[in-house]
């Protein structure tokens, strides 16, 4: 079982193979090889180059949306799509017309298209932000549906909830890069949460059993 984050060698960023410890997945020699042969074979040693290029040239330098700009410049796009919170539509609005100035074209999904309410989708009450009212659903599928019949060739997600997330990523078409993670309580800065894990944001990461 590997236990990377625990790691207090990371021979992995020299290639030390002499002090990989037992449970390393290095010492999985076939996994690796075929890892590296899917950047090869499956069309994918462009889209890696692109990403690679973009960590070097913007190291400590650019922000995250910059990145995703020049990545899709790299790339030759000319759709990729936006999906985002309708908590976030203000930043959302920045970050399309951003990534317009990279001369793309770029279509945008709010959460709750469809206007569906929960209830549809069997969430009880008791669920609900706002028990006793019309409340509608997040549709992440719907999300993906939409920009994949726009033909986007790749999509950014900005503040989709967790799980909503990973809908999406299921069902897009296209290649998918987060710029934002949702985080209500601060500010859209989950690592605030990691930073503060032992001290003044314990309780809240803790489950309930655990306090």
């Amino acid at each position: 079982m590997p236990t990377c984050a625990h790691c207090t060698v990371t021979a992995c960023r020299t290639a030390d193979m002499d002090k990989i410890p037992q449970n390393c997945p290095m010492r999985d020699g076939d996994a690796m090889a075929e890892s590296l042969r899917k950047y090869r074979d499956d069309g994918l040693l462009p889209f890696f180059q692109a990403a690679a290029a973009i960590e070097a040239e913007g190291y400590c330098q650019w922000p995250r949306l910059r990145e995703v700009g020049e990545f899709c410049q790299r790339m030759g796009y000319r759709r990729i799509g936006v999906a985002f919170c309708i908590g976030l539509q203000r930043e959302a609005r920045v970050v399309v017309d951003v990534l317009r100035r990279y001369g793309v074209e770029v279509d945008s999904v709010i959460c709750k298209a469809g206007g569906v309410d929960k209830a549809e989708m069997g969430i009880s009450q008791c669920h609900y932000v706002r028990p006793g009212t019309f409340e509608a659903m997040c549709n992440p599928i719907a999300q993906a549906e939409f920009l994949n019949q726009a033909g986007s060739e790749f999509n950014v997600l900005v503040g989709l909830c967790v799980g909503h997330d990973s809908l999406f990523i299921k069902y897009s078409a296209a290649p998918v890069t987060t710029l934002v993670a949702k985080d209500r309580v601060l500010a859209h800065n989950p690592v605030g949460a990691i930073y503060g894990a032992d001290g003044y944001q314990k309780s809240r990461v803790e489950a309930p059993d655990q306090r």
